[in-house]
């Protein structure tokens, strides 16, 4: 027989599945936003090609390449993206990313891996330590709209993860742009799944998949940290959608990310 605990935790489990979980990304910017089709601004995320004022992260493999290789070169045949591990933890959030090469798109994947999206405490503990000087403001929104995401699934307003309940996070390509002309502020494009499971429970049989998730990163005091600056997120971009085999998607500048 299962227990309080067990019984609330496959509750919230099953009415998460059923609901959408709320992307990292839009807990970060301070939204929410169901994983349905919808950007964390409410609009449709019909992807599109990414502004041509932008610049790919170097180093990129598909930059460039010669007409007879964008026919051939695919994110899965092309050098695969070998994220830098972190040098540290600093309450829930990992620290310490590589100023150039891919320790931006490094960061964004671990936070989105890592944020918290139904602990309003951790996640406010989490986003104080990687979001940017400016965008704090974002915190307390992002704090906000995790406490209504726990009430739309029947959870009171505040509080810990269900016991025995775990979400896991899963990317495996990601592109990334430079928006200034120094490249210390990136926009992170993440193609994701997402999988809810119990111990007790077995597999999730509705996980998450094919999301796209968004972040933005400033350079700040020897770190990537988020930011809501409302001048960059007008220059995040879009992204063409994500497919391993497809040249289009190689072009646009879709990696598969591998963490070392």
């Amino acid at each position: 027989m299962l227990d309080r605990h067990d019984r609330a935790a496959r509750g919230a489990r099953l009415r998460l599945i059923a609901i959408g979980v709320v992307t990292a990304a839009a807990v970060a910017a301070g939204s929410v936003a169901l994983v349905n089709g919808l950007s964390d601004d409410g609009k449709n995320t019909t992807p599109n090609a990414a502004p041509a004022s932008t610049a790919p992260v170097s180093p990129g493999p598909v930059s460039s390449p010669s007409p007879s290789a964008t026919r051939t070169l695919t994110p899965n045949t092309a050098k695969p993206a070998h994220l830098p591990k972190p040098t540290g933890q600093k309450d829930g959030a990992s620290i310490g990313f590589p100023r150039y090469g891919y320790g931006p798109m490094a960061a964004a994947v671990y936070h989105l891996d890592e944020l918290s999206m139904l602990d309003d405490d951790m996640v406010r503990r989490q986003l104080t330590v990687i979001t940017a000087k400016g965008s704090e403001d974002s915190i307390d929104k992002a704090v906000s709209e995790v406490r209504k995401l726990r009430e739309q699934v029947g959870l009171p307003p505040s509080g810990g993860t269900p016991a025995g309940l775990t979400i896991t996070t899963n990317v495996d390509a990601a592109q990334a742009w430079a928006l200034n002309d120094d490249g210390s502020v990136i926009t992170v494009w993440m193609h994701y799944s997402r999988t809810a499971t119990l111990p007790k429970g077995g597999p999730d049989d509705n996980p998450l998949k094919d999301q796209l998730a968004n972040m933005i990163l400033q350079w700040e005091d020897g770190d990537w940290k988020i930011t809501a600056d409302p001048k960059w997120v007008a220059k995040k971009g879009d992204p063409m959608p994500y497919n391993p085999d497809s040249p289009v998607s190689a072009k646009d500048g879709w990696l598969v990310v591998i963490r070392d």
